[in-house]
């Protein structure tokens, strides 16, 4: 891991998150992470952590810190990573964050800035509502959205109160169109110093 950007992104499910990360990837020059795509990887591949994970998954159990973070470490020790990176859905824990800080600081690094897309919970409802109707997916009911949305909040309250305090959480507006809030993001990266590669 040599110098770079990076960035962790954090938004409650319906949020644009993922459309996001992509737009921030690209700009930054930087891989996204995303434990979900990882875990998805190492089963695919059948490494000895993927089989591990399935079963665990498979089982409709969470998949422990400890091998959480081994998979992500082995993710970032990849060379794509060396110039910075975007962390989406890790840490999900206290501990998760402390592990990635002591990991970060063995090679001389600290996360830069946590972009926290802040939206209103009933417009996301509404948003997902729509979607899971134009997709057919009836069984993504009312209830079943806001019970995500309650998970997402309760578990991630304390991770936010920690980067707050630390200063490094970048709230933004996660509502209107994409455009917008990209240009939102950025101009908040820009105000903490962080420029995206030259195009």
């Amino acid at each position: 891991m040599s110098g770079g950007t990076r960035l962790l992104i954090v938004g409650p499910p319906g949020a644009g998150k993922g459309t996001q990360a992509a737009r921030i990837s690209h700009a930054y020059g930087i891989p996204t992470i995303s434990t979900g795509d990882i875990f998805r990887a190492n089963i695919k591949n059948g490494t000895e952590l993927g089989l591990k994970v399935k079963a665990i998954v498979d089982a409709g159990d969470y998949v422990p810190d400890e091998l959480t973070n081994a998979l992500v470490t082995d993710r970032l020790n990849e060379a794509d990573a060396a110039g910075g990176f975007l962390l989406d859905g890790y840490p999900r824990t206290t501990d998760q964050v402390r592990y990635l800080d002591e990991l970060l600081a063995s090679h001389g690094h600290a996360l830069d800035v946590v972009i926290r897309l802040v939206a209103d919970q009933d417009e996301i409802v509404e948003r997902l509502r729509r979607r899971a109707l134009e997709q057919g997916r009836m069984d993504d009911s009312e209830e079943a959205i806001r019970h995500r949305q309650e998970v997402y909040t309760r578990e991630t309250e304390p991770l936010i109160a920690m980067f707050r305090d630390r200063g490094l959480l970048l709230e933004v507006d996660g509502l209107g169109a994409i455009d917008d809030v990209a240009a939102r993001i950025a101009a908040g990266l820009a105000g903490r110093g962080l420029q995206p590669r030259a195009a």
